[in-house]
């Protein structure tokens, strides 16, 4: 179930998703972690590769840790979002600012918070919290590493690990509009001992939850951007409503929506419509 909940912060709105998100406090490390001599990584998963000798070695130990001894294994995509490349981007590597605007405009409950360089904290609104640190990341992948606890009635103080694979493609719709293309690969591994005991029987069951809320999180992000499109004024009412966002990311929102304020307006045959 944690996993089911924090994979949300890997999507834009987990990554925050990420989606998410998207869970847990920072840990301090046994020093055997930080020794990768006899640690390595796989470079194929899922049936795509990714650059995985680009990889600091400090994570390779951490990220192997998980993968070889996953409870469950979850891909979901190639999803299409309406989003631009650089737009997608600008929402992955800014948990705090895409989980609030997701918040005021009721898409979704999640916060989030900058603990250090690519390293956030989030809530999921729903039982979930933790850490998510960005491992790697080149044009097309990204590498995640995430840590959290989940309370709920049913499985009360679940904590886990996840490491989550994401391969980045553009493209343009049918409306010849920019879209990205992402897909996910999930390897999660449950910490608590009697769960740990139960893999062979929760392995459906967590399986299809890792999955639902993937896809949960993936969806969110996807409103986001067809609202972007749509009523681009309300995503910037929303951003300037105080407290506001940053200059940073007002100034970001404001090009990039103003841009397609500017398209709303214009005629059929190009022509802007005073």
């Amino acid at each position: 179930m944690i996993f089911a909940r924090r994979v949300q912060f890997l999507q834009p709105g987990f990554l925050m998703s990420m989606l998410v998100a998207w869970i847990g406090i920072g840990v301090l490390w046994p020093a055997e972690y930080g020794r990768s001599e006899a640690c390595a990584l796989s470079r194929e998963y899922a049936g795509l590769i990714f650059p995985v000798e680009r990889v600091d070695p400090v994570w390779t130990c951490r990220l192997q840790a998980v993968i070889q001894q996953h409870t469950t294994e979850s891909k979901l995509g190639p999803i299409r979002t309406a989003l631009s490349e650089s737009l997608y981007r600008y929402l992955l590597d800014h948990p705090p600012m895409t989980a609030a605007l997701i918040r005021r405009l009721n898409l979704g409950l999640y916060q989030s918070d900058t603990q250090g360089p690519g390293r956030f904290w989030g809530d999921d609104g729903a039982g979930t919290k933790g850490i998510i640190e960005l491992v790697y990341e080149d044009p097309t992948s990204r590498i995640y590493f995430l840590e959290g606890v989940h309370e709920s009635r049913l499985l009360p103080h679940v904590t886990g690990k996840a490491v989550v694979f994401l391969r980045v493609g553009v493209g343009r719709d049918a409306n010849n509009e920019d879209v990205t293309d992402s897909t996910l690969i999930a390897y999660t591994k449950l910490e608590n001992r009697v769960l740990s005991g139960l893999v062979a029987l929760l392995h459906p069951l967590v399986s299809k939850i890792v999955t639902s809320r993937l896809q949960r999180g993936v969806e969110t992000v996807n409103r986001l951007g067809v609202m972007m499109r749509q009523d681009p004024q309300r995503v910037l009412s929303a951003a300037e409503h105080p407290p506001s966002f940053s200059e940073q990311h007002l100034a970001f929102l404001k090009e990039t929506l103003g841009d397609r304020q500017g398209i709303d307006r214009a005629s059929p045959d190009g022509r802007s419509i005073p």
